[in-house]
């Protein structure tokens, strides 16, 4: 795919998984105005881009991100409101409408917008002595990110309530224990971890049926009708067995070799 160049991020792509590295290590990672827009820019490029079947986003430095860079970072007053309903920034990108797995590798500080944004991807891992935090009624702000939607859904209403309501720091191996990410891990493993899982991703799920079970995962969420949920699933499952790719994912199991896969933009019409 053509080259992705950014002021403040790094993209690498490598066999089907491109990493994603958030690039102000002289200030944490934190979000400025054109951070902000340049992440909107880089999913919705690396989305559209049949080269890409996970992205991994990191932090360069010793932190992944720091939240919102108040000494110099995002409009204030009339202006951090435009800001915000701006269809151009990342506040009013919605990942969970990609096709494309996302999966955050936390190699270190998380809080505030560092953290919630990455509540809404995928996958998380996180470094072990990472310190994480909804830090947000600390500083008289409020939990944003959809995190007060978000966050109960993950962890139960108890954990979510003592997280968001304290705004206080935890490690990265609490985080896992609460089950807000999938893993802790040495800090020098993360990375790699999270390259791994996206790899597998990459070669050994089918693009469409990939894309289908995220959509659908995060559609639902919101279902209340049982029934209509089952109903719409079994819908797609009767379209994904007519395509070619669960034909070659059933003969690439009978004969043991590694599925030769077609696009993701085959996918049905309501999900395009």
């Amino acid at each position: 795919m053509e080259s992705l160049r950014y002021e403040t991020l790094e993209v690498d792509v490598d066999g089907g998984v491109a990493t994603l590295t958030l690039n102000r290590p002289d200030r944490m990672n934190a979000f400025n105005h054109e951070m902000s827009t340049e992440l909107a820019q880089a999913f919705d490029s690396l989305d559209g881009s049949e080269e890409v079947r996970a992205i991994v986003v990191t932090g360069a430095g010793r932190a992944f991100c720091a939240g919102v860079d108040i000494d110099g970072g995002l409009p204030r007053g009339d202006g951090a409101s435009r800001h915000w309903r701006s269809s151009a920034t990342m506040a009013t990108f919605r990942p969970w409408e990609m096709r494309t797995p996302v999966i955050a590798a936390i190699n270190g500080a998380a809080v505030g917008l560092g953290l919630t944004y990455p509540m809404l991807w995928d996958i998380r891992l996180a470094a072990e002595d990472a310190k994480l935090g909804f830090v947000f009624n600390r500083r008289g702000f409020l939990p944003e990110g959809n995190s007060l939607w978000l966050l109960s859904r993950q962890v139960g209403a108890s954990v979510a309530m003592e997280l968001l309501l304290t705004g206080r720091l935890f490690s990265g191996r609490e985080a896992a224990e609460m089950k807000l990410v999938s893993r802790a891990l040495p800090r020098e493993e993360v990375l790699p971890a999270a390259q791994e899982i996206a790899r597998d991703i990459a070669v050994n799920t089918a693009p469409a049926s990939t894309a289908i079970t995220k959509r659908l995962f995060y559609s639902q969420l919101e279902c209340s009708d049982r029934l209509a949920a089952r109903a719409e699933e079994l819908d797609y499952v009767r379209w994904a067995m007519e395509q070619p790719d669960f034909r070659e994912g059933m003969s690439a199991f009978r004969e043991k070799r590694t599925p030769q896969w077609t696009g993701a933009n085959d996918l049905p019409a309501g999900l395009r």
